[in-house]
This record gives C-alpha cells, structure tokens and sequence, in this order.
C-alpha cells in the first residue's frame, strides 16, 4: 500500500474506533448492559487499535539515536 492508501485506511480505522467507543458507553449508560455485547465490543475496539499502531508504525517509522 502506498502512504495515501494507509492514511485513508488509519483515519476509516480511527472513525471507526470511535464509533465503538461511543457504542460502548451508550450500551454501558443504558439501564440495561448486556455484558457478552459489550466484551465483543471491546474486543473489536483493541483489534482496531491494534490495526492503527501497525500502520502508524508503517507510516513513521523508528529512527535510531
């Protein structure tokens, strides 16, 4: 993937990253919390962080002092 491809993709990652979180503390707010929903969520969300660390990873890579 070039840098445009791997940028397009970390902000689509990001968004939605977000969303989850936001899906996250509406489950969690809400009277009733499903937990089994909620783990599955949080799971998907460390998945994603994961995904952007690579890339982030790939798009600035470490410089050795």
């Amino acid at each position: 993937m070039n840098e445009q491809e791997l940028l397009k993709s970390l902000a689509l990652l990001r968004s939605e990253h977000r969303d989850l979180d936001a899906a996250i503390e509406a489950l969690t707010g809400a009277g009733s919390v499903d937990q089994l929903q909620v783990a599955r969520l949080k799971k998907r969300k460390l998945r994603l962080k994961d995904q952007i660390a690579i890339i982030e990873d790939t798009l600035l890579p470490d410089i050795i002092a």
